[in-house]
């Protein structure tokens, strides 16, 4: 087992919860076409917090859960400072952050 599994697993927890404090947190699902998107972070068909909440999140708890390799790098705080420019994300954009950190640390 990955001994960074327990804090990756942890660190998605705070991610989903700073994106239901700042409202980002949906209820109904994209379309199974826009889920579908080939492109990076379905930027064309979702916004950045769907896609945290409908393929991230999932797929990353999926690794965890099954124990499975995690990847070997992560740039999703690089791609959250670009789609939020306002301060009131300084909390989901340190989770991001810390869950970058987790992945690149051997």
């Amino acid at each position: 087992m990955d001994r960074r599994l327990p804090a990756v697993a942890q660190q998605l927890l705070l991610i989903e919860r700073e994106l239901r404090v700042l409202g980002l947190w949906g209820i109904e699902p994209p379309t199974p076409d826009a889920l579908a998107s080939v492109e990076p972070f379905c930027v064309d068909t979702l916004r950045f917090e769907q896609w945290l909440q409908w393929i991230f999140l999932p797929r990353m708890k999926a690794i965890v859960e099954a124990d499975l390799p995690l990847p070997a790098a992560s740039g999703i705080c690089a791609m959250a400072e670009v789609v939020y420019r306002e301060a009131r994300v300084l909390g989901l954009l340190d989770a991001l952050r810390d869950f970058d950190a987790l992945i690149e640390s051997p």
